[in-house]
């Protein structure tokens, strides 16, 4: 697939922010790169500390929530928290049940056993409820006596079903992170929308564009979290006691992609050295299961190895399992649940190869109809695995991509979006093909008003008719920091750039760019023959400087995480069949590359040494 590579060029005194931070220019302007625009945050960026989280009470309502808690277990009233099937779901009803049940610990002196809240769960079923907040619940809820409704991770957008829950006689306090529904109202008024937020007594979400907190950008267990702090502020406990709790919130942010800059970056690094020290039960099973035990953890793991386990539970049983887990404090259940867990995500991943297969041959076939937002009908998939085959479409075509299934009683779908297609908006401006739907601009979930097969064509040619993307948007546009000589590499440079961790969204490891590099030799190993170690040299065509040729002649070792007979058969395409052989036999071709690499110290049994490891390439042109 074609790419258009670009360099960032944010502006800043890079020597002075070096000299101040005691770090490289270059690692300064990787920071930069990050979209660090004052020195508030970089030194936010640079000494991620608790201190700089802003105090919770600045959302809006969280006065409100915070008073209503604290009355509602001072009179012994019923809680129940209503949490989501994901990972994010999942942690914030932990996080509210912990940090509930503590502060009702700290009243037990003043209210007697028999009138203390009953402090309880419910996480709607993906396949029966679907998201959030409904009716049903609610029903079920005033039919127990529970007197408050605790939303976590949804609420935002449940605006009739939590009118319903008011009628009934319920308190219901959101907090939420999702967009803030709004609809279209007379262009004089501000920025020509209206936001609508349901009859809840109090909604806490930054994202309220009456909402003064500084960083709008928290996770569902991000606001959680907050509330709890501010909770204890009020009854007088240790804030020390809610970070106990940060590495649920770790877990929560990495997996519900959130930007990992600002709070999320404190949150999560903070977080996970928590994780890495866990008391939770739960969490150590499900370490050892993953084989996680005693290993450095980073953000991969909690978004690769550890989060997807939590997930399955909801995708295909219950998201109650997942928490169950959490919430346990006998090792040998414990172990039993998260071997349980490991498995159904083994499961998990049978069933999206089958799913991705399917889908791609629907995604080529309406590429050659020129389709520029995907819509794959896939009844007999499992709906809760929809949103990734989504992603997986996403990434192997670069195009907004809906993944459909014949849910229960409607066709519903997941769709995960490029950065050039605000999809949130664009199925909002054809809501009334919907009976439900929500999320993000990169991402939504959705259920059709029906289970015709036909709604699905209304569907894929509504989005492509209304789509303003062109053609240039539909490329990949990938980023790198700055054109970096193998010989600036150096092991303390690399030392400055694990500082920069945790890695994802908005915090991409450093990449570098180098052209006319000579490939000397090309040694694919590995059973599946998916990984390329490369002789690379840089050349005279790089030369700007004097330091810049200091690497010149000397050779590099890199290397490529790639099918090894796709990268040959893209050098016999350039550069013809000898010259493929003559990589493989570690000959002297004249193949010469751009490439864009990520440099990183490689340790292996007892040998250490620097390494490039190319992310991207192509065909180097004489400049």
């Amino acid at each position: 697939m074609k790419e258009k590579w670009f360099q960032k060029n944010r502006q800043a005194d890079f020597a002075v922010l070096a000299k101040e931070a005691g770090i490289s220019e270059v690692t300064a302007r990787v920071i930069v790169n990050r979209g660090i625009c004052n020195m508030e945050q970089f030194w936010q960026y640079v000494r991620p500390e608790l201190g700089r989280i802003a105090d919770p009470m600045k959302m809006k309502d969280m006065e409100q929530a915070v008073a209503i808690l604290s009355e509602k277990l001072q009179e012994g009233r019923s809680i129940r928290v209503v949490g989501d099937y994901d990972v994010d779901g999942v942690m914030s009803t932990y996080i509210l049940l912990r940090g509930l049940k503590r502060v009702q610990r700290e009243l037990k002196e003043r209210i007697p056993s028999n009138q203390r809240s009953r402090i309880d769960y419910e996480i709607p079923d993906r396949i029966l409820d679907g998201y959030g907040l409904n009716v049903s619940i609610l029903d079920q809820a005033a039919t127990d006596g529970v007197d408050t409704i605790l939303t976590c991770d949804n609420g935002i957008a449940a605006a009739e079903q939590i009118a319903h829950g008011k009628a009934l006689g319920l308190t219901i306090v959101v907090t939420d992170h999702h967009d803030i529904p709004f609809e279209k109202v007379p262009e004089e008024t501000k920025q020509g929308i209206r936001e609508i937020l349901p009859p809840a007594d109090a909604i806490v979400n930054p994202k309220r564009s009456d909402c003064p907190y500084p960083f709008p950008n928290l996770c569902g267990a991000g606001v959680a979290w907050q509330l709890i702090r501010a909770l204890y502020t009020r009854q007088g406990i240790p804030a020390e006691e809610a970070e106990e709790l940060l590495e649920m919130v770790a877990l929560a942010t990495v997996c519900d992609v959130m930007e990992l800059l600002g709070e999320n970056r404190i949150l999560v690094k903070c977080g996970l050295r928590r994780l890495q020290e866990t008391s939770n039960i739960g969490l150590q099973a499900l370490l050892a299961a993953t084989g996680m035990e005693d290993r450095e953890l980073t953000s991969y793991h909690c978004g690769f190895v550890i989060g997807p386990c939590i997930n399955a539970s909801g995708r295909l049983e219950s998201a109650k399992q997942g928490l169950r887990l959490l919430l346990s404090d006998n090792r040998s259940e414990a172990d039993l649940l998260a071997a349980s867990l490991v498995a159904l995500n083994e499961e998990r991943k049978s069933m999206t190869a089958d799913g991705v297969e399917e889908a791609v041959l629907q995604s080529e076939q309406r590429l050659t109809e020129g389709d520029r937002v995907l819509v794959c009908y896939l009844p007999d998939c499992h709906e809760s695995i929809a949103g990734i085959i989504a992603g997986r479409i996403r990434e192997r075509f670069y195009r907004p991509t809906l993944i459909l299934t014949k849910g229960e009683p409607y066709i519903k779908g997941s769709g995960r979006s490029i950065e050039e297609y605000n999809m949130f908006a664009e199925l909002s401006a054809c809501k009334e093909l919907f009976s439900k739907f929500g999320g993000h601009p990169l991402a939504a979930g959705f259920s059709l008003t029906g289970e015709e097969p036909e709604l699905v064509e209304g569907l894929r040619r509504r989005l492509n008719e209304q789509t303003t993307l062109s053609g240039e948007d539909l490329f990949p546009k990938v980023s790198f920091d700055q054109v970096l000589p193998f010989s600036f590499v150096t092991e303390e440079l690399l030392a400055e750039f694990d500082d920069l961790a945790p890695f994802g969204k908005g915090n991409p490891k450093p990449l570098f760019a180098l052209r006319n590099v000579a490939v000397r030799s090309a040694r694919v190993l590995g059973k599946n023959r998916n990984v390329v170690r490369l002789a690379l040299r840089e050349t005279g065509t790089n030369a700007a400087n004097a330091r810049y040729a200091a690497g010149f002649g000397k050779e590099y070792q890199g290397i490529l995480f790639e099918d090894g007979d796709v990268f040959l058969a893209y050098i016999a395409e350039q550069f013809g069949e000898e010259a493929a052989a003559g990589l493989e036999r570690g000959g002297t071709a004249a193949v010469s590359l751009d490439i864009l690499f990520c440099p990183e110290i490689n340790e292996y049994q007892g040998y250490r040494n620097i390494q490039m490891v190319v992310e991207h390439y192509r065909k180097s042109t004489a400049r």
